[in-house]
């Protein structure tokens, strides 16, 4: 009878908790996925070119990366559940100030300190989800990234149209008030036992490496499989709508077909999630992910126009599957959750460093030939190489140290 008395409560935190996750995941992209739609806009009223535009994507990245690589220390100075809040509030702060800061230097400057919110949102909930439902760990993780890609797809969807009523800066602002609900609800998820982090003194002394993970050339191979597989993502986030804008594409239709992107994005996700533990080799799911980014990419370059829909459901099943699963593979590699956790800000740290490149190059492209035809192409490049990478991580290697 006292057993389950007991367990009610608990069932009802671990629900608030999840709850708390998809929250803050919905927020992780949209700073970045309403520029896209709104990029002709801005770069009307501040004279960016093109280069300069892409910092608006690429710095969050950069930003991203090198905040998960110092996540270690800060996450043995603030803890998880103030790391957390902090990058919740960073995210809502920046965008709120975009409603004043309407200048290049204003957007660009916005624009790093959502990087810095979002990297400790993505170091520390993983480590979060593994400690919290270490049995459904794999699920609630593609749960996870499948909200990222979510909040990506609405920001999307809305950013034209949103813009038409409150103007280009006002519709980023926006992004400023569910960054600071989810602040909230994490404060109350936050008081669940399941989401307290251990005595840090004592995470720091038992999860001290045998080695350090820049000497294993496995860690290296993550760091090249996520930094890839983002960099598809990263690309297509930012260039996608101006991409068919410049085709002559209205920019709501842009919008939408960035939206229906992100939204195959979230199907693939919520796919990963229903089936990824049928797969204990994950190389087969990642390979099948790969072969539909390939064909997306391809359609860009060979048939934009007639064949948009098709081709955008496709790349956004591929590269959404990408996602999750590459992070799944890296936290395959490690059972202690804290250890996990800093080999994940270890490959995140590296992978979005190498992401950050994949907007900026594109807008040097478009920049100098006004065309984005080429950045597809290095890209489906990069997916083959992913591919040949991922064949080297079969069932059984012996586990990180």
């Amino acid at each position: 009878m006292s057993t389950r008395s007991d367990a009610a409560p608990t069932r009802g935190a671990s629900l608030l908790l999840l709850a708390a996750i998809v929250a803050l995941a919905l927020n992780l992209r949209p700073a970045m996925a309403a520029v896209g739609p709104l990029l002709d806009l801005i770069e009307s009223a501040t004279g960016m070119g093109s280069t300069a535009a892409s910092l608006l994507t690429t710095l969050p990245v950069l930003m991203i990366g090198l905040g998960a690589l110092s996540i270690r220390p800060l996450r043995r100075r603030l803890g998880e559940r103030r790391g957390v809040l902090l990058g919740a509030l960073l995210i809502g702060g920046a965008c709120l100030v975009r409603a004043a800061l309407k200048d290049t230097a204003g957007l660009i400057a916005s624009a790093a300190v959502v990087g810095v919110g979002v990297a400790l949102i993505q170091a520390l909930a993983p480590v979060v989800i593994k400690r919290a439902f270490p049995a459904r760990f794999g699920t609630v993780m593609a749960l996870y990234t499948t909200g990222i890609m979510g909040g990506a797809a609405i920001a999307a969807a809305t950013a034209a149209g949103l813009a038409e009523t409150v103007g280009w800066a006002g519709t980023l602002a926006l992004w400023s008030a569910p960054a600071f609900l989810a602040a909230l609800i994490w404060l109350a998820a936050a008081r669940d036992p399941a989401a307290e982090e251990p005595n840090r003194a004592a995470v720091v002394e038992a999860t001290d490496p045998e080695r350090p993970f820049w000497r294993q050339g496995r860690a290296w191979r993550l760091i090249l499989i996520m930094g890839l597989g983002t960099s598809a993502y990263t690309l297509v986030l930012a260039w996608l709508p101006p991409f068919y804008i410049d085709l002559g594409e209205p920019r709501a239709t842009a919008g939408y077909l960035l939206s229906g992107m992100t939204g195959a994005e979230v199907m693939a996700g919520l796919m990963v999630s229903m089936t990824i533990g049928r797969f204990p080799d994950r190389r087969g799911p990642i390979l099948t992910a790969l072969v539909l980014a390939l064909l997306g990419l391809a359609g860009l370059v060979i048939a934009p126009i007639s064949l948009a829909v098709p081709v955008v459901l496709v790349l956004g099943l591929g590269i959404g599957a990408i996602f999750p699963l590459s992070l799944i593979l890296a936290m395959d590699q490690i059972d202690d959750p804290a250890r996990s956790g800093d080999l994940l800000a270890f490959v995140q740290g590296g992978g979005y460093i190498i992401a950050s490149l994949s907007p900026l190059a594109a807008g040097l492209l478009r920049d100098h030939m006004a065309d984005l035809t080429q950045a597809w192409v290095l890209m489906g490049v990069g997916v083959v190489l992913l591919g040949l990478m991922t064949l080297g991580f079969r069932p059984g290697l012996p586990k990180l140290r």
